[in-house]
């Protein structure tokens, strides 16, 4: 395995025994009337969201010859998180592998990391669950819940695909644009979990 790919590993790996939770972007209370507009902002609500999502499409944009793999494989996996999050359904350690996956997406954008496509689609979806278990606790309580659903579902693609343009405008224009966003990413992840880790 790649030393870049170990470190990832690691990281992850690292994150998932923490156990405290800061969510930020977290609502207080949800309306019961929300719909298809609240759904289309709510990505861009967390900071943390907005990041991981333009991530994944920078990331392949960078590294990926199946450009759709990973962020189709996360929009899948945020619905199956969301809907576990509405029904109140949550893995341990929702917030440390949010963070987590900032970091991790972070350090795959700055070392350009290569990854075989399934597993690049493994790795996307399992972070996605996560996000998408913090997204459908927070809608929990709304009387039409496929608005939302699908609202939330339209902004992530969006969302990629803005990663995506810009990852292919900067592929070959800038060898160290990409690797700031990517750590720039990173760091918001690192800060994320250190905030976890003092909570």
């Amino acid at each position: 395995m790649p030393r870049p790919l170990r470190t990832l590993f690691l990281i992850a790996a690292c994150a998932i025994s923490t156990c405290a939770a800061a969510h930020i972007g977290t609502d207080s209370g949800v309306r019961a009337d929300i719909g298809l507009a609240d759904g289309l902002l709510h990505p861009l609500t967390g900071l943390d969201h907005l990041a991981a999502m333009l991530a994944v499409g920078f990331w392949s944009a960078l590294t990926a010859r199946r450009l759709w793999v990973a962020p189709l494989a996360f929009a899948a996996m945020l619905m199956v998180g969301a809907l576990l999050g509405l029904a109140g359904i949550a893995p341990p350690a929702v917030e440390p592998m949010v963070a987590a996956s900032l970091l991790v997406l972070g350090l795959g954008v700055a070392l350009r990391t290569r990854l075989p496509a399934a597993l690049a689609a493994a790795m996307a979806g399992l972070f996605a669950v996560f996000h998408g278990v913090a997204h459908g606790t927070e809608l929990a309580g709304a009387a039409n819940l496929w608005e939302p659903l699908l609202g939330m579902l339209l902004a992530t693609a969006l969302l990629h695909a803005t990663g995506l343009v810009l990852g292919l405008a900067l592929h070959r224009r800038s060898a160290w644009v990409p690797r700031l966003a990517g750590v720039g990413v990173a760091a918001l992840g690192l800060t994320l979990l250190a905030q976890l880790q003092l909570a």
